[in-house]
Order: structure tokens, then C-alpha cells, then sequence
């Protein structure tokens, strides 16, 4: 089922996984997906792979086997940058023959000092190249505190209007712990004529080394409330992690309050943590 059509009906609610490392044991991930299996997500997205692009052929694998073993939608995210158009089409090929109907067309990040080959730059040229060859859900990502690489909030909000209407169907933002960046990115959209429903992605907290890596890699902002949960408690880890849960479902109830189009929860392959904040927020979507 393309992820689209689901927005019609309900306020969304997915999950994301990511596949084991190649070297690691496959069955873990299915383990995952078991106990994940009874939250009934609207739909189940599968990271690149922690290999990167050599562990790309599990990403596709499992997403097939979400929607075969567990009857759910599934999305298999594609970064393109260094990717030719033939590699593309050769992925996008065993994407829809293995009964995948939905894309999370992606840029991918860039290593330090690599030489970019391929034939795609930009997600938007990814976006594109599947409109026109494809029939294929496109999803793609947005930043409601700013793309770390946008001279400002202008630039990067008239880069998604662009990248929309190259064919997205449906976006998913970044992690954030501001409700209120949420608010106004999604006023600035509306007022640029995005009109495509935007998820809000979110990610519970759980312990400090978390933190700092997400700090580095996405740039967020770290509110007063939360810093004052992380000073309290990151001597405590059972505590951080029961504070960092409480503090997600603080943001998804305020954000379902607010009319927000969907959550997407990443897991970050913890069942235990997916299923308390399922708990405490199923009766709201």
C-alpha cells in the first residue's frame, strides 16, 4: 500500500528499523520485527544499513519481508549520491519486484573529503529520475530546524517546495525535541504551498551518548526542559531512559493535539521502548 493513500483515513503512526551490520546476526532483526509486529504500524521503514551502500540488498530484503511475513507496508529508504542512473534503476528494479510500493528518496550523507561521482547530486534529482520511471510512492525528508547545509530557513524551504514538486508524495522530518520548531516549519510550508502531509519524526532519548551523537550529526537544539531532564538523570540510566520515553510521548500527544499528519517513531531496533510510548499514545491516533 502506498503510504500516501493512508493519510486520507487517520493520523499515521510508523516505525523505523535499521538492518544489522554485515557481518552481524540477520535473525536479530527479525526478532525485532516479531515484537514489534503487535504495535500495527501504518507502516514499517528500513534504513540504508549501517555497511552503507553494501548493505543495501538487506534494506530491500527486509522491507519485502515486512509486507510478506507481517501483512505491513513497508519503505525502503535509497540515498543516491555516488550512484549512477544504471545502479539506481538496478535497486528501484528489486525494489518493486519485491513487492515494495514505497521509496524514502534520499541524498545520503557525504564522507569527509570524498570525490562525489554518479550521476545525482541532490534528492530532488533522485525524486525525478523515479516520478518519471516509476510508479512509486515517493517519500522524501525535511528539517524543521533548517537543513545543516541551507544558507538559512528561506533557502531551505523554497529547496522543498522544489523537491515536492519534482513528485513527492509525502514527507518525514528530522528528528526534533522542539515542538514549536515543528509548528512554525510546518507554517512556512504551508504558506510555500507544500501541501504534501509531513510526518513528525520522532526519536526517544534514552541516554547521553545519544545525545551528543545527534547533536553532532543533526545539529539540534537541545530546549531547556531537556537539558534539564539530561542533567538530572544522566547518572541514571533506567531513569534517562524512563525520562527520555516521557518526554516523547509529551511531544506526540502535544503534536496529535495540534493536528500533526502522522509520528514517525524511530525505534532504533528497541522493541521495549517502541511498545511504552505505543502504549501511552494508541488511544490518541
Amino acid at each position: 500500500m502506498k503510504t500516501a493513500d493512508i493519510f486520507n483515513e487517520k493520523t499515521v503512526f510508523s516505525l523505523e528499523v535499521f538492518p544489522p551490520k554485515p557481518d552481524s546476526d540477520e535473525s536479530v532483526i527479525y526478532g525485532t520485527l516479531e515484537q514489534l509486529s503487535d504495535i500495527h504500524p501504518d507502516f514499517i521503514s528500513v534504513t540504508y544499513g549501517a555497511g552503507g551502500g553494501k548493505n543495501g540488498c538487506k534494506t530491500i530484503k527486509i522491507a519485502s519481508d515486512i509486507v510478506t511475513k507481517y501483512g505491513v507496508s513497508s519503505v525502503a529508504h535509497l540515498p543516491c549520491i555516488n550512484h549512477t542512473k544504471e545502479q539506481i534503476t538496478q535497486i528501484l528494479d528489486s525494489i518493486t519486484a519485491s513487492g515494495i510500493d514505497n521509496v524514502l528518496a534520499l541524498r545520503g550523507d557525504i564522507p569527509e573529503g570524498c570525490v562525489l561521482t554518479g550521476d545525482f547530486r541532490h534528492a530532488n534529482e533522485l525524486v525525478t529520475f523515479i516520478h518519471e520511471n516509476y510508479d512509486l510512492n515517493i517519500i522524501a525528508a525535511c528539517y524543521p530546524e533548517t537543513h545543516p547545509e541551507s544558507k538559512n530557513a528561506v533557502e531551505d524551504i523554497k529547496c522543498l517546495k522544489h523537491k515536492v514538486d519534482c513528485g513527492v508524495d509525502h514527507l518525514i522530518t528530522q528528528l526534533f525535541l522542539d515542538n514549536d520548531d515543528f509548528y512554525a516549519f510546518r507554517e512556512k510550508t504551508q504558506l510555500a504551498g507544500i501541501d504534501v502531509p509531513i510526518e513528525a519524526g520522532i526519536m526517544p532519548v534514552t541516554n547521553k551518548r545519544q545525545v551528543e551523537r545527534m547533536v553532532k550529526l543533526c545539529g539540534i537544539k537541545l530546549p531547556t526542559k531537556f537539558v534539564r531532564i539530561l542533567e538530572r538523570y544522566e547518572d541514571n540510566p533506567i531513569a534517562l531512559r524512563d525520562a527520555g520515553i516521557a518526554y516523547a510521548v509529551s511531544q506526540i500527544t502535544d503534536l496529535v493535539a495540534e493536528g500533526v499528519d502522522g509520528i514517525h517513531l524511530y525505534t532504533m531496533n528497541n522493541s521495549f521502548t517502541a511498545h511504552k510510548i505505543y502504549d501511552a499514545v494508541q488511544s490518541l491516533i
